[in-house]
C-alpha cells in the first residue's frame, strides 16, 4: 500500500518534514517569531505600498528577517533541486490563466484566514492554537472538495 501512496518513496517527505519542523522550531526558540509565509507577503508589500494596512508595525518591524526567511526557502529548494532533483525540467498542462486564478484565490484565502497553510498547519497546530486547527480543517475540506470537483468536471 505504501508503494501505491508514495510511488517515488516516502523518505524524502519524512526528511522534508523533519527539516521544516526543525527550521520553524529553531526560529521560534531563538527569536520567539512564528514563521508563516503569508506575513512574509504582507511585510514585503510594506516596502512598496504606503497603504496603512501594509505599514502596520507587525509588518514593517519584521520585514527584514522575513525576507531572509523567504530567501532561505528559495535557496533551500534550489539546493535540493540541483543536488537531488529530477533530471530535466518539470512542466504542467494546467493553463496559465488557471494557475493565476488559483494563486489569487490562495492569496485571498490566506489573508482571509489570517495565515497560510505553513503558518497555521506547521506553527499554529504545533502550538495548539484552536483557530489554526479550524483553518487547517477548512483548507483540507476545501482542497478535497476542489479536487473532487475538478475530477468530476474533467470526466464530463
Amino acid at each position: 500500500m505504501t508503494a501505491s501512496l508514495f510511488p517515488l518513496g516516502w523518505q524524502h517527505y519524512l526528511l522534508g518534514g523533519l527539516l521544516i519542523g526543525a527550521g520553524v522550531s529553531l526560529l521560534y526558540l531563538m527569536t520567539g517569531w512564528v514563521g508563516g509565509m503569508s506575513t512574509v507577503f504582507s511585510s514585503t508589500w510594506s516596502y512598496l505600498s504606503r497603504l496603512s494596512f501594509f505599514q502596520q508595525a507587525r509588518f514593517v518591524d519584521t520585514r527584514a528577517w522575513r525576507l531572509v526567511f523567504a530567501a532561505g526557502l528559495v535557496v533551500g529548494a534550489a539546493i535540493w533541486w540541483f543536488a537531488l532533483g529530477p533530471q530535466g525540467g518539470l512542466h504542467t498542462t494546467v493553463p496559465l490563466w488557471q494557475l493565476g486564478v488559483g494563486g489569487v484565490l490562495v492569496g485571498f484565502g490566506a489573508r482571509l484566514s489570517n495565515g497560510c497553510t505553513s503558518g497555521h498547519g506547521i506553527c499554529g497546530l504545533s502550538s495548539l492554537q484552536m483557530p489554526s486547527l479550524m483553518a487547517v480543517l477548512t483548507f483540507m475540506a476545501t482542497g478535497f472538495a476542489t479536487a473532487n470537483a475538478v475530477l468530476l468536471l474533467g470526466a464530463r
